[in-house]
């Protein structure tokens, strides 16, 4: 999980911890960085990717591998980071930074495989080369 993103494909943005993140040890629960590493995927999409796109091409994980380095707690500020690494016809590697931004630590890192799928039927399709150049450092 140690690829550097190209500067123009890195996606960012800032969360701030609820309480309702928070488990029992009063840290962030596991289940809360998936759900940030997914929501960032998501915008990332959302951001780039032309309406067009969007209605045709949906996304399903495969694998989500996450390891996690230090706990983040109530109201830190927390800036994810996200980028697309190795595409293959049908398999969309994507990394993703969990840093407070008080210090810019690194609380976690992400590695998570997505596949390209038509909205309509659900089945794996493969994308289009200006889609795949958007997010992609190449196949």
């Amino acid at each position: 999980m140690s690829r550097e993103p190209q500067r123009h494909s890195v996606y960012e943005t800032v969360v701030r911890v609820e309480p309702a993140d928070l488990d029992e040890r009063n840290h962030v629960n596991n289940v809360v960085y998936v759900r940030w590493v997914q929501n960032i995927a998501i915008a990332h999409w959302r951001t780039l990717a032309t309406a067009e796109d969007q209605a045709q091409i949906a996304w399903v994980a495969l694998r989500h591998e996450i390891d996690y380095l230090s706990p983040a707690f109530v109201d830190d500020e927390i800036v994810l980071r996200t980028w697309v690494g190795h595409a293959e016809r049908l398999s969309f590697e994507r990394m993703t930074e969990v840093r407070r931004a008080s210090d810019r630590k690194l609380l976690a890192k992400a590695r998570t495989l997505w596949c390209p799928v038509d909205a309509r039927t659900g089945r794996p399709v493969r994308v289009s080369a200006v889609v795949r150049a958007l997010f992609s450092r190449g196949a």
